[in-house]
């Protein structure tokens, strides 16, 4: 495996995550949403969005929540972010949560995600969480798996939700990270 620096996220990398996110999208649930959906997620006014939500959320100075970020050809090729459980969960104070990660699709498997996620759960771990949670769509086997093989386990809890127009059922992995 090629050792990946990890870094933490800049203003200026918000206009690369959200196309590494939109690509990734495209690329891992096309059998899940509309293909037009799906491109329609790389139509520059919604990067655009995307791009100011992402230098608004890498601006914002908050205890244990943290963009990283991993540089390739042409800049950041994937990226991880965490923090504190989100409030609508039920989930004792040193959870924490694998709020997203995303690595371009024609630089997988050469060790970018496992990097993310160890720097990740280094942060967590280091901010004082004892456990941390992640969703993934359930319809999402490749991902799934990468989880599996990373240390995550599926703990049983299962919600409803809907994403760009479209009802999926998602999957909640939880992980340890005592030392």
């Amino acid at each position: 495996m090629d050792a990946f620096a990890v870094r933490d996220a800049e203003p200026r990398d918000a206009s690369r995550i959200a196309d590494v996110r939109a690509r990734s999208w495209g690329a891992d649930y096309s059998h899940v949403f509309p293909h037009e959906t799906l491109e329609a997620m790389l139509d520059r006014p919604r990067l655009e969005r995307a791009t100011t939500w992402w230098r608004g959320a890498i601006e914002r100075s908050v205890r244990n929540v943290h963009t990283l970020v991993v540089d390739g050809e042409g800049g950041v090729v994937g990226f991880a972010s965490i923090g504190h459980v989100l409030a609508e969960q039920s989930e004792p104070e040193d959870v924490g949560e694998l709020y997203a990660i995303y690595v371009l699709p024609d630089v997988r498997g050469h060790g970018i995600g496992r990097a993310l996620i160890a720097e990740a759960l280094g942060r967590l771990r280091s901010g004082g969480f004892g456990t941390a949670i992640l969703w993934v769509l359930e319809d999402n086997p490749r991902t799934r798996r990468f989880y599996d093989l990373t240390g995550w386990s599926h703990d049983g809890g299962v919600k409803e939700d809907e994403w760009l127009g479209t009802r999926v059922r998602e999957v909640r992995y939880r992980i340890s990270l005592d030392p």
